[in-house]
């Protein structure tokens, strides 16, 4: 079987963030990659996906709903 199989998988993860609040998983026991910081969260994959499902509810990048909501605020 291989490793990398959803019911195999016995690595921890952490669940990181970048500048544009865009979430992913990390191997915990690796270095986050550059731009990537810890947002508290570690686990299973599937606990951090769930918590990943539950706080990032806008898929939209950070910079997007800036200028979305200038935009917005310049037609009122």
């Amino acid at each position: 079987m291989d490793r990398n199989e959803e019911g195999d998988d016995s690595t921890i993860y952490r669940v990181v963030v970048n500048h544009e609040e865009q979430y992913s998983i990390w191997p915990i026991d690796r270095e986050n990659a550059p731009g990537w910081k810890d947002a508290g969260k570690s686990g299973t994959k599937a606990e951090c996906l769930a918590y990943i499902n539950e706080v990032w509810t806008d898929m939209r990048p950070l910079s997007l709903r800036k200028q979305m909501d200038a935009a917005a605020k310049r037609r009122t």
